[in-house]
C-alpha cells in the first residue's frame, strides 16, 4: 500500500468521528472507529479475497456486517476506494436519539449506564438494531424522509473533542498499527486489549500510521 493510500485510510476512519449513524430508529454519534487498510493489511478480512469481504472491494459507503466469534454482530463502513478494500470498524459511540429503543435491544440497562449502550462494536451494532440482512446497505442513499426504518449516515461533522489514535483492539497481526481513533476523553470510548496472540508491543515511536 503506498503512502497515499495509507493516509486517505486514516483519513476517511477519522472522517467518521463524530458523525452520526442511523439504524431502525436509534441514532448513534460515532466516538471511536478502527481502520483496516484491506487487501494489504494482514489484519483485515479483505487480505484474503473471499465471498465473505467481496463487499469490501466495491463502492465506498456500504456497510459491512459480520459475526465476531460466532455471538455478537459488527457494523463496518466500507471507504474504498474500489478494489483497495478499505473498511472501518465503528467500535463505540454515543445514543442521540431513541435511547429507551437502544436500551430495550440491549437489555435491562440502567439510565445512568446510558455511556456503555453502544460501547464497543458488538453493543453498537445491537442498540443500532443492524442485523446480517443489512449487509451492503448504501449508507448515503437518499430516503424520502418518512419513518425511515434502515440503516443510514448522517452528514459530514467536524469532532467537537480531539482525536487521539493507538494500536487495534484485539488483532494477531499488524497489532501495533495506531489505525483505532476515539474522541479525547469520551465516556463512551471502549478500553484497548491487546490481543494475546500479538507479539510482544513495539517501541510506540517507531509506528507508522
Amino acid at each position: 500500500m503506498s503512502a497515499a493510500d495509507r493516509a486517505d485510510v486514516v483519513r476517511r476512519a477519522r472522517a467518521l468521528l463524530g458523525r452520526t449513524i442511523v439504524g431502525h430508529g436509534v441514532s448513534v454519534r460515532i466516538t471511536e472507529v478502527e481502520a483496516y487498510g484491506g487487501r494489504e493489511d494482514p489484519a483485515s478480512h479483505a487480505f484474503t479475497r473471499t465471498p465473505r469481504s467481496e463487499i469490501m472491494y466495491g463502492p465506498a459507503y456500504r456497510l459491512y456486517v459480520y459475526r465476531s466469534y460466532g455471538i455478537h454482530l459488527c457494523a463496518n463502513v466500507v471507504t474504498g476506494p474500489t478494489e483497495i478494500g478499505a473498511a472501518v470498524l465503528l467500535r463505540a459511540g454515543r445514543v442521540v436519539e431513541g435511547v429507551e429503543l437502544a436500551r430495550f435491544r440491549r437489555g435491562e440497562t440502567p439510565p445512568e449506564r446510558d455511556d456503555n449502550l453502544a460501547r464497543g462494536p458488538g453493543n453498537l451494532a445491537q442498540a443500532l438494531g443492524i442485523t446480517l440482512d443489512d449487509l451492503g446497505t448504501d449508507l448515503l442513499a437518499a430516503h424520502d424522509g418518512g419513518d425511515f426504518t434502515g440503516v443510514r449516515l448522517g452528514p459530514e461533522t467536524r469532532a467537537a473533542r480531539g482525536i487521539n489514535s493507538g494500536p487495534r483492539v484485539g488483532v494477531s497481526k499488524a497489532a501495533d498499527v495506531p489505525w483505532r481513533f476515539w474522541l479525547d476523553g469520551d465516556p463512551t470510548v471502549s478500553a484497548y486489549k491487546r490481543s494475546p496472540r500479538a507479539p510482544k508491543a513495539a517501541d510506540p515511536t517507531t509506528l507508522r500510521p
